[in-house]
């Protein structure tokens, strides 16, 4: 199963190049040879999909065969990819497994999986990370409202033909033609772009939707998704009043890697970072390609370093990520006050044996971010001013006590403060947190995904109707917005 991983599992990294623009009419063979021949303009994520453009189609006896799943994120951050992977991955190993145990001829064992972002496919370029910048600073209001308050009420959206043919006529073409057994979906723009694509091929596959927060917004294609794979129950309440049956809502919690699941030894995990064992390791995740997101969030840390001396049983862990001129200045930092309880790091591959190390994480609220301090068994504090699917992610944390909240700095120093002279505090929150804790969450996904191919075609022709727009009126909203 050659599933195609691009990025570190862990959600703290990750930032993509912008794809080049593509002409509005689907490329045809001669026109993709012509693209491949100044393949230097693209990426190699393009240059693939210009290759399965070029190939010939798969007929469908091929596509039984031998069936390709697709797993489809969108570059907006890093966490839908790092989801898309932990599904990919959960795919390989069933099929590894059917192979070990005699079952070649299996679904399973026979099957592909392959990871794709939506944004290489669009007709107009833009990136998705500095697009997700924009909703920082003067502009985050806005983004509350429209994720949180439109669309996600009485009116709602079901699905249509609309994204494709105005953004995404590429991937429609690349759906005829491959012939998926089957489409998950980790971001909600890949989700319409794959209902669209089935909507115009009229092919039988199914589509399967899994959001990354702890809250699903009004415009995922309730209507047209065979499944949504959803973090808890609460996340099931906000979709049974958008009518979407209670057959196609199965709670497997968000996809994290495997990494996060394991368990590491402590001390050792301590020893090859450099940290105290005798000291509450507290760990800041501030590391980011991007940083515009971050800016709130560094800021709020650099103002309660030098109040780091009155915290002498702590060990402060603030990851830099690959933003060396970041990491430079909190050197300097700590060099100014004097800190010996403050270790900085840059880029940090082993993430999960990272946070194996820590007594408590502090994060932003991020849904991957917060999954993957579930499954490791971190204790968190949430910093900053939440909005859209952070607020929500905020709420449904601290309201099951598996987390606690910080907006400003004196916040989050007098929490620490909290911490330090109770540490049963943290202990606490990992018990509460076993209430949402589901580190097998992408196996699940996987399961479920072939237990749906062997279901093809659906009984519901309502799954399949085709509509350009497909607007529609809910039932009374579970959660008060």
């Amino acid at each position: 199963m050659e599933a195609q991983h691009t990025e570190p599992a862990t959600s703290q990294q990750g930032a993509k190049n912008p794809a080049p623009a593509t002409a509005a009419p689907v490329p045809t063979n001669t026109d993709t040879a012509l693209a491949l021949a100044g393949a230097e303009a693209l990426s190699p994520a393009q240059q693939a999909i210009a290759e399965a453009l070029s190939a010939p189609e798969r007929t469908a006896e091929e596509a039984r065969e031998h069936p390709l799943i697709l797993v489809v994120h969108a570059s907006v951050g890093s966490g839908h990819r790092s989801a898309a992977n932990a599904i990919a991955e959960a795919l390989e190993e069933a099929r590894d497994e059917a192979r070990a145990a005699g079952e070649a001829a299996s679904l399973e064992a026979r099957s592909t999986a392959r990871v794709l972002d939506i944004l290489d496919f669009g007709r107009i370029v833009f990136d998705g990370d500095k697009t997700a910048s924009m909703f920082t600073g003067w502009t985050r209001p806005f983004y509350d409202l429209t994720w949180r308050y439109t669309l996600t009420g009485r009116l709602l959206w079901g699905g249509g033909t609309i994204w494709a043919r105005l953004m995404y006529p590429k991937f429609t073409e690349y759906v005829r033609r491959l012939r998926p057994a089957a489409i998950v979906c980790t971001h909600i723009t890949a989700a319409n772009v794959a209902v669209s694509a089935r909507m115009i091929t009229g092919l039988s596959f199914p589509i399967l939707c899994v959001p990354t927060d702890y809250e699903a917004e009004g415009l995922w294609p309730h209507l047209h998704t065979d499944l949504f794979c959803v973090a808890n129950e609460s996340m099931a309440e906000t979709l049974r009043p958008r009518r979407v049956p209670e057959d196609r809502i199965h709670i497997t919690g968000i996809p994290a890697s495997p990494a996060f699941s394991k368990t590491y030894d402590r001390k050792e995990a301590r020893r090859t970072f450099g940290l105290p064992e005798d000291k509450q390791v507290v760990l800041a995740l501030a590391g980011a390609k991007l940083p515009q997101p971050y800016v709130h969030f560094r800021s709020a840390i650099s103002e309660i370093l030098p109040f780091m001396h009155s915290l002498p049983s702590m060990q402060l862990v603030i990851v830099a990520g690959d933003d060396e001129k970041y990491e430079r200045e909190l050197r300097r930092q700590m060099a100014e006050y004097g800190l010996s309880n403050v270790t900085v790091l840059g880029y940090v591959n082993a993430m999960a044996e990272l946070m194996e190390a820590a007594d408590l994480v502090i994060c932003k609220p991020g849904g991957l971010t917060v999954t993957e301090c579930l499954c490791a068994h971190a204790p968190m504090i949430l910093l900053g001013r939440a909005y859209g699917q952070e607020k929500a992610n905020v709420r449904m944390l601290t309201a099951a006590g598996a987390a606690m909240a910080a907006t400003t700095p004196r916040e989050l120093l007098d929490t620490l403060r909290h911490i330090s002279d109770h540490s049963a505090s943290a202990n606490a929150m990992l018990m509460n947190a076993a209430l949402l804790r589901r580190p097998h969450a992408a196996e699940a996904i996987a399961r479920a995904t072939f237990a749906l191919i062997r279901r093809e075609p659906p009984r519901d022709p309502k799954l399949r109707a085709r509509h350009f727009l497909h607007f529609y009126w809910g039932n009374k909203p579970a959660h008060v917005r």
